[in-house]
């Protein structure tokens, strides 16, 4: 039997729903581009194109607080840089994993 961490399930997982989370508010709430919208997430133009048409990270996350966090999160990284985003993505994950998300997987 393989034992997973949750970090590793979460690479899989969840870091794309927060990806596409993330790349649809920084367009839509904060007005980037595909283009500025990938930079600030350190991810390639092709996966916000792909995030935004819905073909990655299908699962789409309803609950108001984890929402409300993204918003958050969103405006910090349009204000922040690298590390910024970095720290942004592990509290996101933390709270989806708060809230049973692997276990609904």
């Amino acid at each position: 039997m393989t034992i997973k961490i949750n970090c590793e399930e979460s690479v899989w997982y969840i870091l794309p729903i927060i990806r596409k989370e993330f790349a649809k508010s920084l367009i839509k709430d904060h007005g980037l581009t595909q283009r500025k919208a990938a930079e600030k997430l350190g991810i390639t133009e092709a996966a916000v194109s792909q995030y935004v048409s819905k073909k990655r990270g299908d699962l789409k996350i309803s609950d108001p607080l984890v929402q409300k966090e993204i918003k958050v999160s969103t405006q910090r990284i349009v204000n922040g840089d690298v590390e910024v985003m970095k720290i942004e993505i592990c509290r996101v994950c933390h709270l989806l994993q708060a809230k049973g998300i692997l276990e609904k997987k």
